[in-house]
């Protein structure tokens, strides 16, 4: 029997890989979609998977559009993968972060009780929960922290699951996932604004780099990687929480730098004083300025994530490291821009 699966945040970078996954698998997919002015499936195109995948209208914070979705769907694994998943946003709309990111989360278990009980629930955890860490090394066990409206709403998001696990015998389980990066990841986040950065500066229609903290530190995977620790959760007979991670850290000067030799670039680092009229692309060298805008208000300076419990007990393991990753993500955007500047 042809298993069905309903993903909210569809057209995000999780959702589409975590689409095409369970199309290879003969799911039926269906994904929630709030209808907005532009077409926002960009991703499925991409992907090649847009007349594949099911769309029903609904919205996040409105119970009523869960219920149908699930009634129409039939789904036996339900993915909530929608969210207001922009940290820096999130002090600039805490409300809105709340309601989309937070407590739509209790709607759709709710929808899930009225509809079928039994069917399978995975959340979108992260690693932003443990904000000011508390150990070295975060696991499962790691005490929270959050020092974000981002981090707080998905906090709130993560303890609903387990407390529906708990009370209601629900199949709930989290992906506490770490930073998890591709070329479709959006541009607001800084690895796809690096990447995309340099590729317009190599067309030349770009002058400077500017970014905030680089000394910050994220554990970075692949999200094609991390989908399927999302599937491998609902497929196992007892429902838990898990970290997914690799293990290790860079920073974002090291991202930066990676990405510039991909692009055939050396880096010059500029303080916020010391403007540029543009770059000299006979020299080969990009600009990076630090500009302290792009700060963030609480900053979280390093994540490291522990992955062993999935590694053992999912049988996960990453399969794209970094230098692959960040290759992949500046030749995908080299191509991008290179086309539309032909074009």
């Amino acid at each position: 029997m042809t298993k069905h699966a309903l993903i909210t945040g569809i057209t995000g970078q999780d959702g589409a890989y975590l689409a095409q996954w369970l199309l290879e698998k003969d799911y039926t997919v269906y994904g929630l979609i709030a209808r907005r002015g532009t077409d926002t499936t960009g991703r499925l195109h991409e992907l090649g998977i847009a007349d594949q995948v099911r769309l029903l209208d609904g919205d996040l914070i409105d119970l009523s559009s869960m219920i149908r979705a699930m009634e129409k769907s039939q789904a036996t694994e339900v993915y909530n993968l929608g969210a207001q998943s922009f940290v820096a946003t999130s002090w600039d709309q805490p409300i809105l972060t709340a309601e989309v990111t937070g407590t739509s989360v209790v709607k759709m278990l709710e929808a899930i009780r009225i509809v079928n009980p039994q069917a399978r629930f995975y959340q979108a955890s992260t690693s932003e929960m443990f904000g000011q860490i508390q150990e070295p090394l975060q696991s499962e066990r790691t005490p929270f922290h959050p020092r974000s409206p981002y981090g707080v709403a998905k906090l709130y998001g993560h303890w609903i699951t387990v407390n529906y696990r708990e009370s209601f015998g629900l199949h709930a389980s989290s992906g506490i996932l770490f930073n998890h990066e591709s070329p479709l990841r959006g541009t607001e986040f800084v690895t796809r604004k690096i990447t995309l950065a340099l590729a317009r500066i190599r067309q030349g229609v770009q002058d400077v780099l500017e970014l905030g903290n680089l000394d910050s530190k994220r554990d970075w995977g692949y999200a094609g990687d991390y989908v399927r620790a999302m599937w491998l959760m609902l497929q196992q007979e007892q429902p838990d929480d898990y970290v997914i991670a690799t293990g290790e850290t860079w920073t974002v000067r090291t991202f930066v730098e990676k990405a510039a030799a991909h692009a055939g670039f050396d880096l010059e680092w500029r303080g916020e004083a010391e403007k540029t009229q543009g770059v000299d692309r006979r020299s080969g060298k990009v600009i990076v300025r630090v500009n302290p805008a792009f700060y963030r208000p609480a900053e979280v300076d390093i994540l490291i994530g522990d992955p062993g419990k999935a590694q053992q007990k999912l049988g996960w393991k990453r399969e794209v490291g970094f230098d692959a990753l960040v290759r992949m993500m500046a030749e995908a955007d080299l191509r991008r821009v290179a086309g539309e500047v032909v074009e």
